[in-house]
């Protein structure tokens, strides 16, 4: 039988519950003792995330070896056990729960709650299941709520500058190319035939004949043309922001036994 003794030191040191298997099952929680024998009957182990969940588990078969409870269950098991407040009493209902849940018999209780050189017969008749099993340090206890802060981030929206479209004429050189053309002249010679020669006189005189010549030339005219339409858009473009903050949290920790349990 494990003594209230080792399972005290077992607690003040932060003791480690594990299944037959060895496998880590959480952290030594409370001790809970028979009202009758005043010897330990259940405990509770800490489990879940940052062991905020405790799970009891009977010490009728439970071994200690150091800083170490053994007990014949396994992990997922004790995990699953009936969800029962550990500051509370142990009510026979909820007490029964239990054991109906590691498949032990109120007998087989009796039969480990007797204490030496008393009779078992005398044992079950000075006691009654309507009695209730308390925790080590009794009804009185002691709480406090811890409070953390949390990082909430959010956005907002600000106005970070304006944009304005204007229109301004500006000027630029532009080069360009035209084909133009132009009149010229030239003499050509070409003999008379003789019924031409036969109808001219064969006299001597002077004549004047004019020709007029043209050309083009490059004519610029200007025009003003509506060719694009510019306008301003918005557009949102997400991006991500590393943000760093340091946020304070409270912690509790246990100080001092009570009637042989750790207050928490």
């Amino acid at each position: 039988m494990i003594s209230t003794e080792q399972l005290q030191e077992l607690s003040a040191i932060g003791g480690t519950v594990i299944g037959p298997d060895g496998q880590k099952i959480g952290k030594f929680g409370q001790i809970f003792l028979d009202d009758r024998s005043g010897q330990p009957e259940w405990a509770t182990v800490r489990t879940g995330l940052f062991g905020l969940s405790e799970s009891f588990v009977p010490l009728s078969q439970a071994t200690v070896a150091g800083d170490t409870l053994s007990v014949p269950y396994g992990k997922q098991t004790v995990k699953d056990a009936p969800n029962i407040d550990p500051e509370g009493q142990l009510t026979p209902e909820q007490e029964q729960e239990l054991y109906h849940y590691y498949s032990l018999s109120y007998q087989e209780a009796d039969q480990a709650a007797v204490q030496p050189g008393v009779p078992e017969t005398d044992a079950r008749a000075e006691y009654s299941r309507e009695d209730e099993r308390d925790p080590v340090a009794g009804t009185s206890q002691a709480s406090a709520i811890r409070s953390e802060e949390r990082l909430h981030v959010g956005t907002e929206s600000v106005e970070t500058g304006k944009v304005r479209l204007r229109k301004h004429v500006v000027t630029e050189d532009v080069a360009t190319t035209v084909p133009v053309s132009h009149e010229e002249v030239r003499l050509e010679r070409e003999p008379l035939t003789d019924a031409e020669a036969a109808g001219t006189s064969g006299e001597l005189a002077e004549d004047e004949q004019e020709v007029t010549l043209h050309e083009e030339r490059p004519v610029v005219e200007k025009t003003v043309e509506p060719v694009e339409r510019v306008s301003l858009e918005k557009e949102t473009v997400i991006e991500e922001e590393r943000l760093e903050a340091q946020l304070r949290k409270e912690q509790v920790q246990a100080e001092g036994w009570e009637g042989g349990r750790q207050t928490r």
